[in-house]
């Protein structure tokens, strides 16, 4: 437990690089299952100890990256590894709760398509196991939950 949570502070610290794109188009897993490489998601709204917030379809916690300026991915290579991307090869759609205006897509370095909510491009955490954890919240101080409205949620939990 002690040495995971040593790489996972490791890679964590790596966040902020901006190097050269990895292969990012492999599927990642993440709570038991693949997150890299859908079919298809949906984004919708759950309620969690930080209040209403961005979920996928099986009720994972989407976080954005203070660094992404535009609209765009900033995360790649060990970013990238700690912080998959809601990747799907067709647009997400929306759930209960999401605002189909505000969710979108931007293009990764790499060709695959990355969905955005409001100007934040959407994320999970490895270190969100289940459902609703929601243990990325506030990281370096640069990663947050997403609520409806696409404005961050700066809530700790």
């Amino acid at each position: 437990m002690i040495i995971f949570g040593v790489a996972l502070i490791a890679t964590t610290a790596a966040c902020g690089s901006t190097s050269g794109p990895a292969d990012q188009g492999a599927p990642v897993t993440v709570g038991g299952g693949s997150v890299g490489d859908q079919s298809a998601v949906r984004v919708q709204v759950e309620e969690s100890s930080l209040g209403p917030i961005l979920t996928d379809q099986d009720g994972r916690t989407l976080y954005a990256f203070l660094n992404d300026k535009g609209g765009a991915s900033s995360c790649t290579d060990e970013c990238i590894a700690t912080w998959p991307a809601l990747i799907s090869r067709v647009p997400a759609t929306t759930g209960t709760g999401a605002s189909p205006e505000l969710l979108s897509q931007t293009s990764r370095a790499e060709g695959t398509s990355q969905a955005t909510y409001g100007e934040w491009p959407l994320y999970y955490y490895v270190g969100d196991v289940g459902p609703g954890d929601v243990d990325g919240q506030g990281v370096e101080n640069v990663w947050f939950v997403v609520d409806a409205d696409g404005k961050l949620v700066k809530t700790m939990p």
